[in-house]
């Protein structure tokens, strides 16, 4: 029985400063990378996911037209493959990653289950090939990606953990209501133990 860790979309667009910046997604990052120096080598596959999207066409009504976006079913342009907006966050360290997986590729994809890694393989088959039965998640948007991907690793049978402290949504009572949901679902919230030893904005040691 192996277990994977999947990293959703600590991306550049995701974080602040970016098109569609989250409130401490940065520290989400920093965060991420501290727990993957701790626990890397406790997992048998790391997957880490990107949006991708195209950059000349509206991605299936991914991105807003002329009316602009909704922030429910259209955004603004993001993640475009290939620009600094789609690249992981500088803060995370991506060298322990075992494989990289893509997706929103001309769709309106959230969920990593969705993704593929450059050859088309699809994140279920990559986890049932590695005998995967459980998948802890980290990373942004915990309303939106993160929300997504945990319900369908649930959905796909995986027994699943959410780190509620590695992971930032953009709406803190949808974020809450994501976590209750993967709850009832039967996948776990739990939390990681990188607080132990982090240092503070302010440089103490928590």
């Amino acid at each position: 029985m192996a277990r994977a860790l999947l990293v959703v979309d600590v991306q550049n667009d995701f974080t602040e400063g970016g098109a569609l910046g989250v409130d401490g997604g940065a520290a989400v990052a920093e965060r991420i990378t501290v727990f993957l120096r701790r626990h890397a080598d406790e997992y048998d596959l790391i997957v880490a996911s990107r949006d991708w999207h195209h950059g000349d066409d509206d991605n299936g009504g991914h991105f807003a037209g002329p009316e602009g976006p909704d922030y429910v079913d259209t955004w603004p342009v993001h993640c475009v493959g290939g620009t600094p907006g789609a690249d992981y966050h500088p803060d995370l360290d991506t060298s322990v990653v075992d494989v990289h997986v893509f997706k929103g590729r001309g769709r309106p994809d959230y969920s990593a289950f969705q993704a593929t890694t450059e050859d088309g393989t699809t994140l279920p088959d990559l986890l049932v090939d590695r005998r995967v039965t459980t998948v802890d998640v980290v990373g942004i948007a915990t309303d939106h990606c993160v929300r997504a991907s945990a319900l369908d690793a649930r959905a796909a049978g995986f027994d699943v953990a959410v780190y509620e402290d590695l992971v930032a949504g953009v709406d803190a009572e949808r974020s809450a209501r994501a976590l209750a949901e993967i709850s009832a679902a039967g996948g776990h919230v739990d939390r990681s133990d990188t607080d132990e030893g982090l240092a503070s904005p302010g440089g103490a040691v928590l």
